[in-house]
Parts: C-alpha cells; structure tokens; sequence
C-alpha cells in the first residue's frame, strides 16, 4: 500500500525549495528599461531570479550606507566614473576578485583595487552646426575656450559629474594652471546660462543659439530614435567631432557595477557581472544605451558606427574619481556654475 504524503510535509519542503532558490539583488542607478531586459536574459540562461531596484543614484548610495551589514543588495550599478569612486569611498563595495571576468574589461576601466568595473562606455565629445560651423576650425577640448566661439557655446552646469570627470580627466593631463585657465575661457564663451541637460545643449545648437556644445554621444542616439519628431529634426542638424585624436583623444566615461561588501550571493553576483560582459549582453546593453561596449572586441551598434571611429581617452577612470574635488573647486572659481 502506498504511503501518503501530507500536505504539512508538501508545505514544507516546497518552502525550502523557496528559501533555497538563487538569486541575486541589484541596486541600480539605471532606469528599469534600460537593464531588465538583460536581467531577464541572465534568469533565462541561468535559473537566478534578479531582484531589481533602480532610483537616483545619490539615494541608492545613501540607502547602502544606512543599510549596512543588513543591505539585501548583492551588486550596486550606476553611472560615471565619479560616482562609482564616491561609493568605493563610502566603503560599499568588496573587491571582484574573479580574474576572467577582470579580463575581460581593459584595466584602465576598474576601479582602484578591482572594487568595481566597467560595463558601457560613454564618450563626451564636441557638437557643433552642420550649416554653420566647419570641423576644420575645431580640434580639440582646447578649442572651447578660443576666442572666435565668444557668446557661441552651450553645456550644461558645473553641479553635473559628467562636466566634473571631464574637467577632473584634464586636470590630469594638464595640470592645475591650464584647466583653470581653459575653464575660465569657456565661461566667457557661454552663449547663455549653463542649463539644463545634454539634450538641451544639443537643441540649443539646431536652434543657433550657439554654434557648438558639449555633451554625451548617447543624448544624440536618443533624440536620433525619438518619437517626438522636433528632437529627430534638432538631432538632424548637429554633427559630432570627436575631439584630440592628436593627442590623448576624446573623454569617455563608464556605466559600472561592483559587489557589495556585504552581499549574501556573492557567487550568484558574480555569474552576472560575467554574464553583463558577455558579448551577447554587451551588445544588447551597449545598443540599447547607445553606449561602448567596455569590452575590446564587441561590435558597435550600427548608429555608433554611423557616428564615425575614433580615438578614445585611456586615462585610468581613478582619476575621474580622486581628482573630482580639485575639479570642483577650480570650476568655482572659474565662475562655471
């Protein structure tokens, strides 16, 4: 005769199962969009449920720190080399300590003491009028503060990180006298307030009111595939130049992720930092963001190939990091507000 098996016994081991499952949490500074899909692509694959919560960046940073020890959070990911330092700072993070996966991504985009890395590059060249601006008077990030763009200028306040890495990147290569006085010639070529988004610099240029602006290339990929057809038409009438590829080349920036340091799912964690550096994943994150793959190898999307090649900054993104309070301060007294 066979036996039966009771509910209660049912119950119980379905509950296990349960509290067994994998899975892996991740804090995000990316909207949910932008990042679910591919997480969905990672549950697919690999049977670990993702637990997602995207907000500000600043407000999932502070939300860790409270958190402490007690964190749910396995994984934190967000924008810009800046912010990810400032939560290496904090004491967030652990070091990744799996060596394929830190194969994969060139040096230069880790984080000091492998604490974090890169996952999507950004690139912050120099937008300027097709109708009214020929690419020959440009050259490099030093042209901003040339005379002849007097009143012709447009980027965005100094309270944004990606004009602080920016500056923070040539306080390396220049050192402190020839930031300061480039800042202070930039300031004087504003052709008006410095605000609002990237996206609003680049309007502002199909507008004429300036002739060139500086912002991040994905803004561009964004009005070029937008639904509202005056940002399609702005988008038209700008072009890119990909600034001193004579030189260092242009300033490119990262989307990141590290563990946390007190994450319960470490291995899971660490399956999906894999997993986002596979060349399935970063195409599709790359593509979907209008970003660079981090990793060296991975095709470009066809609109960043459309957007031309070109040389990127290798600067060591630490020092987007450690140099953002020396940047600050001299974009202050540079009156850059």
């Amino acid at each position: 005769m066979k036996k039966l098996v009771s509910f209660s016994a049912i119950t119980l081991a379905l509950t296990a199962s349960i509290a067994h499952a994998a899975t892996v949490n991740v804090y995000s500074a990316r909207k949910e969009a932008l990042i679910k899909p591919v997480l969905e692509q990672f549950t697919a694959k690999t049977g670990i449920e993702v637990r997602l919560l995207t907000g500000g960046g600043d407000a999932l940073l502070a939300r860790l720190q409270n958190e402490g020890e007690n964190s749910p959070a396995d994984l934190f990911l967000t924008v810009d080399a800046g912010n990810l330092h400032r939560a290496a700072t904090a004491g967030i993070f652990q070091p990744i300590t799996d060596n394929d996966v830190l194969a994969k991504v060139p040096s230069h985009l880790h984080g000091s003491d492998n604490l974090w890395i890169g996952l999507s590059l950004r690139a912050r060249p120099i937008f300027y009028a097709k109708d009214r601006v020929d690419p020959s008077e440009l050259n490099g990030y030093e042209d901003l503060a040339a005379a002849r763009w007097d009143n012709n200028l447009c980027i965005r306040s100094s309270d944004n990180i990606y004009n602080q890495s920016l500056t923070a990147a040539l306080l390396e290569h220049w050192g402190t006298e020839k930031t300061e006085a480039w800042a202070e010639g930039l300031v004087s070529n504003l052709a008006k307030p410095p605000v609002g988004g990237d996206r609003d610099q680049i309007k502002a240029v199909a507008a004429g009111v300036c002739d060139i602006a500086v912002a991040n290339t994905y803004y561009l990929g964004l009005m070029e595939a937008s639904s509202d057809a005056d940002e399609r038409e702005a988008a038209s009438k700008v072009a890119i130049f990909w600034p001193n590829q004579d030189g260092f080349g242009t300033h490119v920036n990262v989307s990141g992720i590290g563990l946390t340091k007190y994450a319960k799912n470490t291995d899971e964690a660490q399956q999906l930092i894999d997993f986002l550096l596979s060349e399935e994943a970063q195409k599709w994150y790359a593509a979907t963001n209008n970003e660079y793959p981090a990793v060296t190898g991975v095709e470009w999307s066809e609109r960043l190939q459309n957007w031309g090649e070109f040389k990127m900054d290798t600067i060591d993104m630490r020092y987007l990091g450690e140099n953002n309070a020396a940047a600050v301060k001299l974009m202050n007294r540079a009156g850059w507000r």
